[in-house]
């Protein structure tokens, strides 16, 4: 049957403006459906990885495979034994005097390494050198041992789990005791080895032992040794924190979980408030102080809200009663204050700020020198930008580095009076530390790979940084 041309552009116009209303309330319930509240829709490195894995790998064999090699442990001085130090604040107290210029060549390169793409730092004790690792052709996350003198690889213990390029793999610091080291691995694995033989001691997966939940970009909590344990924070429905006996792998107590938080990236850090030492952490959902004190540890002091969504950076302590915690995505930080009470603690929101409205981080923690805290800016900061800045402990700018001077997203430590500074593609910057003024001392090309990111160690007069795919020891004695 022969039809019409202009009924043929009739019935086309009609059809085209009933379906383009349609088409358009199908897109706005697919996105209310879809949205994540809170979190900027930027996935970086998410290489189509399922939202989980877990049928995939089924329960870790923490046996995994061993492999010792020809590495001398070095008789060099210096340790840098957990993630951000010995005393937790990314200080070296014990650093010999440090050289206050390099020169033209920069300073010396001791060694280079390379290792599976990641961001995880190193830590150094008894000269031997630990870092987690993730082999693609073996699957496995890998602890490594390696020598301060000269990075020969000593020992690997690897056990097999299904890790996907998402934004790199391993991204966590161990800590090390002189007769144990502890990893994290990037989906939730602890594993606990001799620190000289590599021998595996216990091991334990948080999310089927304990309910965790993985964090997106993989695990960023670094483990905390303290009097003979290891300081956790599972996030499950039962432990939102717990010490496991760093012998035998028992778990010596739980803290309760009764707002149903959930891990974060942020670590647990060791601090005394109010007279009293705990263990404070920054969950998603809030920040927590637990006892760690004999007499009632793992007790639940104090919580205190906040809608922080991405919270990599660890909490500060100003002084005896305030923290500052901070977190990325926008949601800038947070001053708390921690207070005894006639019936406990409590800890009281003093105030909260965006990154263009006062000192903020993305992954890094700042480091509070002499009432000053120091830190690099995120990329949501308006004009103060990756800067490197100084400010008072109240919240107030004294000083930044100056739009000539932006430093990405890298890490930063203090030792002899300086900042050592490591952009995201691979300079390394000393900067005195002082209050009065931004001062560079100098500076120098260092690695040549990308995203330099991984905290920095600091091993007597020998740092150990690392980019996406190398990890140096670079030379910054006198």
């Amino acid at each position: 049957m022969a039809v019409h041309s202009s009924y043929v552009k009739y019935m086309g116009a009609a059809a085209f403006l009933i379906c383009v209303p349609v088409a358009l309330l199908v897109l706005f319930i697919w996105l209310g459906q879809n949205r994540i509240s809170g979190v900027t829709v930027r996935v970086p490195g998410n290489d189509g990885r399922p939202a989980s894995m877990e049928e995939e790998d089924g329960p870790a064999d923490f046996t995994g495979r061993f492999q010792q090699f020809d590495g001398i442990p070095s008789a060099l001085p210096g340790a840098w034994p957990r993630f951000r130090g010995a005393a937790s604040d990314n200080i070296a107290t014990d650093a010999p005097p440090l050289a206050n210029a390099w020169g033209e060549e920069g300073p010396p390169t001791l060694w280079m390494i390379p290792l599976g793409e990641g961001y995880a730092g190193p830590v150094v004790l008894n000269g031997r050198i630990y870092v987690l690792d993730y082999d693609e052709g073996a699957r496995s996350d890998t602890l490594r041992c390696f020598s301060l003198d000269d990075g020969r690889e000593l020992w690997r213990h690897g056990y097999r789990v299904e890790v996907r390029r998402n934004h790199g793999m391993s991204r966590t610091v161990p800590a090390v005791t002189d007769t144990h080291v502890v990893s994290i691995g990037p989906r939730c694995h602890v594993l606990c080895l001799d620190a000289v033989t590599g021998a595996l001691q216990w091991g334990i997966d948080l999310q089927r032992e304990h309910g965790t939940e993985e964090p997106l970009w993989y695990t960023g909590q670094c483990p905390l040794i303290e009097d003979g344990q290891v300081i956790l924070a599972p996030g499950g429905p039962e432990a939102l924190l717990m010490a496991v006996d760093l012998a035998s792998g028992e778990i010596r107590w739980k803290t309760p979980n009764p707002m149903g938080w959930q891990m974060s990236h942020s670590s647990v850090m060791p601090m005394i408030l109010g007279g009293k030492r705990m263990y404070v952490y920054a969950a998603v959902g809030g920040l927590v102080g637990v006892s760690a004190e004999v007499a009632d540890a793992g007790t639940l002091l104090w919580q205190t809200p906040w809608d922080a969504k991405v919270v990599a950076p660890s909490p500060v302590a100003l002084g005896d009663d305030r923290i500052l915690a901070l977190a990325g995505y926008g949601a800038g930080g947070i001053f708390v204050q921690v207070t005894k009470t006639d019936t406990g603690f409590e800890g009281r929101e003093l105030s909260r700020h965006s990154p263009r409205e006062g000192i903020a981080t993305e992954q890094h923690t700042p480091i509070f020198h002499e009432g000053f805290l120091y830190a690099i800016m995120p990329k949501d900061a308006g004009g103060l930008r990756e800067q490197f800045v100084c400010y008072r402990a109240d919240g107030t700018l004294v000083w930044s580095s100056g739009k000539d001077h932006r430093f990405g997203l890298g890490p930063w430590l203090l030792a002899d009076g300086k900042f050592f500074a490591l952009d995201d593609d691979g300079t390394l910057y000393m900067i005195r530390a002082t209050p009065e003024r931004f001062e560079l001392l100098d500076s120098a090309q260092v690695l040549q790979g990308q995203e330099s990111w991984a905290p920095l160690a600091l091993a007597n007069d020998r740092l150990l940084l690392r980019d996406t795919e190398h990890m140096a020891c670079v030379f910054v004695g006198k």
